[in-house]
């Protein structure tokens, strides 16, 4: 994956003057060992000394991991490696030989030895030239991190494989929330609606029975009371299609729908939106939905009196972040409503995150893909 974004320049100068030493370390220490260690691997203690060369050159890779992490402010995952079949030095010394991770991390303590003098001339350059740090020096960093992210990270087909998984699984979380989905719209006009226009019928059927009778008054009653009752079933049809795709948001985008949705809360809510250029449906009706839940919740449960909802756009993700001062112990459980906030994220694979300490705040933030 390519790196999008330059790292800062004064973390830069640090990685590029700091990792020198550790390069060279690593260098004379793997090269030492795996050269001995080919030549006496017929007199068995070669085995021992190269499992202490690809032993440094782990380390060296995990802790470069680490660094371009901190600060270049890249994600290095680690890599797939293959296990050992059986116990015992050499089934380890097997493993390790046939595995490309560590043929891999081979090339890279290598290479970082010669790139290291070019990378820590640049940071002492860097140092007494300040034009040339902050504009040339983290273009550097960012090319380290590329390479180090083709080196060190995992290959192709483990990328490749994680994405498969993890799509199976946002798949069946969809579905999950799908099916969720339709049974709480049936319960919805089950129990709303339908009883409100069932009770429509009755009425108008006695009043019916009462048209030929003189008791106008009964059926002027009978009337009304119908009357009311399809108001309300129309009122709960609207509230019902609102939950689902509300029209203000198709029309105007979710600025003007979050603001309307606000405005009916029983508490004030903060709203701040800057998603432009406009998301596509699916990211907008989730973000929404996540408000629209999440805001409920806190209205019943949560017992505060301000809450805030931020919601911004950068390329690739919408980022939704809803905080209430209410009492906290908020948790994502299995069959809970954040759970099932969860679920619906996944199913444009985004990720939905909840920080909620006892005593509060409670922070619940989304990341949504605009791209899947």
């Amino acid at each position: 994956m390519p790196v999008t974004r330059r790292p800062h320049a004064i973390r830069t100068i640090g990685f590029l003057i700091a990792n020198f030493p550790i390069r060279i370390f690593a260098f004379v220490v793997v090269l030492v060992s795996m050269i001995v260690g080919v030549a006496t691997t017929m007199l068995w203690v070669g085995i021992p000394l190269s499992l202490i060369a690809t032993g440094v050159m782990r380390g060296f890779a995990d802790l470069e991991r680490r660094s371009v992490r901190t600060l270049l402010g890249v994600e290095v995952a680690q890599p797939r490696r293959k296990q050992p079949h059986g116990n015992g030095l050499l089934a380890v010394w097997q493993a390790r030989l046939v595995d490309p991770v560590t043929w891999r991390e081979l090339v890279f303590v290598l290479v970082a030895m010669p790139l290291g003098i070019v990378e820590f001339v640049a940071g002492i350059v860097s140092v007494a030239v300040p034009p040339f740090g902050i504009f040339v020096v983290p273009r550097i960093g960012a090319l380290h991190a590329e390479f180090t992210l083709s080196m060190l990270g995992p290959d192709r087909t483990a990328q490749l494989e994680e994405r498969t998984q993890h799509l199976q699984h946002s798949r069946a979380r969809g579905v999950d929330a799908v099916e969720a989905e339709r049974k709480r719209i049936e319960r919805d006009l089950h129990d709303g609606a339908q009883q409100r226009l069932v009770a429509v019928a009755m009425s108008l059927g006695r009043a019916q029975l009462k048209l030929d009778s003189d008791d106008s008054a009964a059926v002027r009653e009978l009337i009304g009371a119908a009357h009311a009752d399809a108001k309300l079933a129309v009122s709960e049809l609207r509230d019902l299609a609102r939950g689902i795709y509300p029209p203000v948001l198709q029309d105007r985008g979710l600025d003007a729908a979050l603001s309307s949705l606000t405005a009916r809360m029983p508490i004030p809510v903060d709203v701040e939106v800057s998603v432009d250029p406009r998301p596509p449906a699916p990211v907008e009706t989730t973000t929404y939905f996540i408000v629209s839940e999440v805001l409920t919740n806190i209205t019943k449960h949560a017992g505060a009196d301000r809450v805030s909802v931020r919601v911004s756009r950068d390329d690739d993700t919408v980022v939704v972040e809803i905080m209430d001062n209410g009492r906290g112990g908020a948790s994502v459980r299995p069959g809970g409503g954040l759970a099932g906030l969860a679920d619906r994220a996944a199913t444009i694979d985004g990720v939905l995150t909840v920080v909620s300490p006892m005593g509060g705040p409670t922070v619940v933030r989304a990341d949504l893909p605009v791209r899947w």
